[in-house]
């Protein structure tokens, strides 16, 4: 029914937990970010941006024809209303979650790509970058962790699609430079998401996906990921 273009990054991870913690059926097509997929032609007609993930819902709600969408929180807020899961339908409820939802997309997610990315993968040790990333994201994690002190999850009492979205960025806390034991709300958090089995059947794709679990950094995946040439 939904074909799933995907790789193993925390916004890979995110549409593939919605997907298994539904129970829709969908067919994995990789894109190899790391060797230059996201800008072939077939996917850049469904991703405009070269990101993943991307998805092709055979049979949306509305009858139509299929119909391909990019950015992972549009794909969660319409798979959310596709099945009536996981987001609250109308009212305030609806509400509290998608602000979660876009925390995530428009702070955590970035900032926490930047604190890994400048500890891990920029070609010179720029200080203040590190310094500036770690910091904000450790900013972040703070903010989460004071949501959770009085919510089970995200949105309230309810497990929702700012969950999904929100676990695979802090599930890689250690490459943030974060102490994960600094913010207890959240590692219980997290401890209660990462034992769902939708969750760890999202997270089995790796070994079949790119079992290794990252990005050979050669000249050509950096010429790729980070345009460099």
């Amino acid at each position: 029914m939904i074909d799933l273009y995907y790789w193993t990054t925390p916004n890979g991870h995110k549409v593939s937990i919605f997907l298994e913690e539904a129970g829709l059926e969908y067919v994995v097509k990789p894109v190899n970010i790391g060797r230059g997929e996201q800008f072939a032609e077939e996917f850049l007609a469904i991703a405009p941006n070269n990101r993943i993930p991307a998805i092709v819902d055979r049979a949306p709600a509305d009858g139509g024809q299929p119909l391909g969408l990019f950015e992972s929180g549009a794909i969660l807020e319409y798979l959310a209303d596709k099945t009536g899961r996981f987001l609250p339908a109308a009212g305030r409820e609806r509400y509290v979650v998608l602000q979660w939802l876009y925390w995530q997309m428009g702070g955590l997610g970035p900032m926490a790509g930047q604190a890994h990315h400048f500890r891990h993968y920029a070609p010179q040790t720029i200080d203040y970058a590190v310094e500036r990333y770690v910091r904000e994201t450790a900013r972040l994690y703070g903010v989460l962790d004071r949501r959770l002190q009085d919510h089970d999850f995200l949105g309230g009492d309810a497990y929702s699609i700012a969950d999904m979205a929100t676990y695979p960025w802090v599930r890689s806390w250690e490459k943030q430079g974060q102490d994960i034991e600094a913010f207890p709300e959240v590692s219980r958090w997290m401890r209660a998401i990462e034992a769902r089995p939708a969750v760890q059947r999202a997270y089995a794709l790796v070994e079949r996906v790119n079992p290794s679990n990252g990005v050979e950094m050669d000249e050509e995946a950096r010429r790729h990921l980070f345009g460099e040439h």
